[in-house]
C-alpha cells in the first residue's frame, strides 16, 4: 500500500495536518496516512525520517514558528535537516511553516495556516500523481498558498 506521511507540532495554533489529511484522504484513496504528531519544529525532520523509515513515498511536515528570534533559528534548523533529508532520501518532501508574525490577528493567523495546508496538500497530491513537472504549468505565476496569488510580473 501506498503510504504518505504527515508531521506537525503541538507548538503549533492551528491543527494544519488535520486540515491537509482531509484533502490526502479525498484525493488519494487507497494510500494509508501516518501522522506523527512531535512537540516542536526542531523535532520534525527526524520525525520525518522515521516516517519514511516506515514506508511512507511522500512527507508533507506543518511547522509553527514563533515570534523571537531564537524561533526564527530552530526554523533554520528544521528547514536545513529537512532540506537534507529530501536530499538523502529523494523523497517527495513538503515543508509548510506558517510564521506568528505573519499576522498581528488570530484570526488572521488561522485562516493562513488553514489555507496554506490546504493549498500544500494539493501540491502534494498534484507531485504524487503527476510526477516531477505536475506543478511546472504554475511556474512564474506568482501562486502564493495562504495569501492571494499576485499573478505574473508582465
Amino acid at each position: 500500500m501506498k503510504c504518505v506521511g504527515v508531521v506537525d507540532t503541538t507548538f503549533a495554533r492551528v491543527d494544519m495536518a488535520k486540515v491537509a489529511i482531509e484533502v490526502l484522504e479525498r484525493e488519494l484513496p487507497g494510500y494509508r496516512i501516518v501522522r506523527h504528531t512531535v512537540p516542536g519544529i526542531k523535532d520534525i525532520p527526524a520525525a520525518a525520517k522515521r516516517l519514511i523509515d516506515y514506508g511512507c513515498d511522500a512527507i508533507i511536515t506543518f511547522g509553527w514558528v514563533g515570534s523571537h528570534i531564537i524561533d526564527k533559528y530552530s526554523y533554520l534548523a528544521s528547514s536545513i535537516g529537512l532540506i537534507m533529508l529530501g536530499i538523502m532520501t529523494g523523497k517527495v518532501l513538503i515543508d509548510v511553516t506558517v510564521h506568528e508574525d505573519e499576522a498581528e490577528k488570530p484570526e488572521d493567523l488561522k485562516r493562513i495556516a488553514i489555507d496554506r495546508a490546504r493549498a500544500h496538500a494539493g501540491n502534494l497530491v498534484a507531485l504524487i500523481r503527476g510526477g516531477m513537472q505536475a506543478l511546472t504549468p504554475k511556474a512564474g505565476m506568482g501562486v502564493r498558498q495562504g495569501y492571494p496569488d499576485v499573478g505574473p510580473i508582465s
